[in-house]
């Protein structure tokens, strides 16, 4: 069904990108925060490609399917629409190609697949470095060597990890060009291993039973945010990530059925991840409720309940309570859990590991395991919340009630 303008025009943002079609490959992406961008979707020489159009209502929908049918005559007679677009834009042939159009082909690309904004920084970021060096060479005179040259100059100022993660985004930009015929090899490729592995920073964490319920006692005297010491007790219950609990929103949770649902969006690995809640996280979140269940987030800033708490306030908190970042930190709630958990031998590694959505470091095995662990997992924090409530309560070292151990399915 061909689209109207009102129904551009009236399409409003969902939690998720959605699209709207209007037939031959065009269509309207909505994003989450309301803009929407016109793209069409073809195949060229077999591969399956998009062209970004521009904005709604900037494109109209008359200069959008004109954009459409223009790109159709461009492949019947042999040329690649956006090839051809990255040409017209900067002024060159086909084959000279530079660096930073490809950059930006490739970011509207990651825009398109619906990465969160502050990865989409991120990238923009570690593309600076390569961007100021070779921005403007054509993406064919590229060599080993121009890459080395940047890579070099991080190493040297000590930042060993950027210096990883920029040949990694080199090579992502690489496989764009090549994938789009703009290039025909990745000169980063080979430059992995000479690059000084960083060296992996531990979390700061409480692995001690009696000095975690030290740390549960005072979370619970804390006489900051009301919201604060909840966010402090749901890491320890459920051990997520802090950015997972900091943005969550009311919509992701089902308290009746003891579930918090959290969409792929905000999940490291980009999968929904299902987290089985006690009855202590329960009635936690009830109690919240109360405070804060009238608006989208569970933790609103202080200053805009338009947006989440920030990243810095649980570990401030945790300082203000007299623990320094090499002692505690908001992550190290995942490493407390996990030592312990492991350490009491009741629960079988791939539950707990499921739990911390961790992602299995064995590719073949990772690709075979898609087991939730669902029942086990679902006692697993019981269990654990009680434990919890009698180590803060006791002040003693004690074990970890004997339980069946959960075997993997």
């Amino acid at each position: 069904m061909k689209l109207t303008d009102a129904d551009c025009r009236n399409a409003k943002p969902r939690r998720k990108i959605w699209k709207l079609g209007d037939g031959g490959g065009l269509f309207l992406c909505v994003m989450p925060k309301g803009s929407k961008l016109w793209w069409v979707s073809y195949r060229f020489n077999g591969k399956q490609k998009t062209l970004s159009v521009g904005p709604y209502p900037t494109i109209t929908l008359a200069a959008a399917r004109s954009a459409r049918e223009r790109a159709k005559r461009q492949i019947k007679e042999g040329v690649d629409p956006s090839a051809a677009k990255i040409a017209t834009k900067y002024g060159r042939q086909n084959s000279a190609t530079t660096f930073n159009a490809v950059c930006t082909e490739f970011l509207a690309r990651q825009q398109q697949s619906g990465l969160a904004n502050t990865t989409m920084t991120k990238l923009r970021w570690l593309l600076s470095f390569p961007k100021a060096a070779f921005g403007e060479k054509q993406i064919k005179e590229i060599r080993p060597t121009d890459v080395i040259q940047v890579l070099k100059k991080l190493q040297e100022r000590g930042v060993k990890d950027t210096a990883v993660r920029v040949r990694s985004t080199i090579s992502a930009v690489f496989r764009t060009a090549i994938a789009l015929e703009w290039a025909e090899s990745d000169p980063s490729f080979a430059l992995g291993d000479l690059l000084a592995a960083p060296l992996r920073k531990h979390r700061a964490a409480i692995t001690e039973p009696a000095a975690f319920g030290k740390l549960l006692r005072a979370i619970d005297r804390y006489d900051g945010q009301v919201t604060t010491v909840a966010a402090l007790q749901l890491m320890a219950l459920l051990f997520c990530r802090p950015g997972e609990l900091r943005k969550a929103e009311w919509n992701e949770f089902c308290l009746e059925e003891g579930v918090w649902i959290i969409p792929a969006a905000r999940m490291k690995q980009r999968q929904e991840h299902k987290v089985p809640l006690s009855a202590q996280a329960v009635t936690i979140l009830e109690h919240l409720k109360k405070i804060t269940g009238k608006g989208r987030y569970l933790f609103p800033s202080v200053r805009t309940a338009q947006v989440p708490m920030s990243e810095n306030s649980l570990n401030v908190a945790l300082r203000s309570l007299g623990y320094s970042k090499d002692e505690m930190c908001a992550h190290g709630f995942r490493a407390s859990a996990s030592t312990l958990l492991n350490n009491s031998g009741n629960w079988h590694p791939d539950c707990i590991e499921r739990q911390l959505s961790h992602m299995d470091r064995d590719a073949v095995r990772r690709a075979y395991n898609h087991a939730e662990y669902w029942d086990q997992r679902v006692s697993m924090v019981q269990s654990w919340a009680d434990y919890l409530d009698r180590l803060k309560g006791s002040g003693q070292i004690i074990p970890l009630p004997h339980t069946q151990p959960a075997t993997a399915s």
